[in-house]
């Protein structure tokens, strides 16, 4: 399996493509503010077709280029359900001054997909060539998904969004946040999941289901 990572220029979020390989299709993954060209360049390096845009949450780091880049291939924005609403406008309720500083930046104005297909928990997807799981997972917003990519022979690779990051997980004081309701994914999606599961996050390095259950403060917690 064919995995490469773009980081967007704001906040750090990772884009990802996923493949079963060179030449293939693949799925991008929380396409953010300023990856389009980047993106394009790791597509065309590879010789991969896009099928697909996965989107972990709607927060606008996750999501600025998602429209680009759905309009170049031809291709539709994915997402849960209970996040679409906020396709209409990433930025509501995150203040003025965010606004402008994405104005002054030059990352343009933002634009809803033409094309958005919503996704429930448990739904499967057949993309790419590539078995993608969709699990909800609330807390960080309230149609936040986990999304696990089958690999015949080893330990799913999960896309963990704004859920889980090495040694931390995603902040629940920005709009659609709940604590509460990220505890539960966390001891109901992320604890059951095998050691040795693979996690591409969507801010910082790529850790593992096992390290984190061993090292992270706030798995830990939940297992006493």
């Amino acid at each position: 399996m064919l995995v490469q990572t773009v980081e967007a220029s704001v906040a750090g979020t990772n884009c990802y493509v996923v493949a079963p390989g060179a030449g293939e299709e693949c799925v991008v993954v929380d396409p953010g503010v300023d990856v389009a060209d980047r993106l394009a360049e790791v597509l065309r390096a590879h010789r991969l077709r896009p099928a697909a845009v996965l989107l972990t949450h709607g927060h606008f780091d996750h999501t600025w280029s998602v429209t680009p880049v759905c309009g170049a291939h031809g291709v539709a924005a994915t997402i849960h359900a209970d996040d679409a609403h906020r396709l209409r406008d990433p930025l509501a309720g995150m203040g003025p001054q965010l606004r402008a500083a994405l104005d002054a930046s030059g990352a343009g104005t933002w634009r809803e997909p033409d094309d958005v297909v919503t996704v429930a928990d448990g739904a499967r997807l057949a993309l790419a060539g590539l078995d993608v799981t969709v699990s909800h997972a609330p807390g960080h917003t309230e149609g936040s998904a986990l999304f696990s990519v089958a690999r015949p022979g080893r330990s799913d690779l999960l896309l963990a969004g704004d859920v889980l990051f090495a040694g931390s997980i995603g902040r629940t004081d920005l709009p659609g946040g709940d604590g509460g309701a990220m505890r539960r994914s966390l001891a109901t999606r992320v604890l059951p999941l095998d050691d040795a599961t693979d996690v591409l996050p969507g801010h910082g390095p790529v850790t593992t289901i096992g390290r984190e259950r061993a090292t992270n403060p706030w798995l830990r917690q939940l297992q006493g």
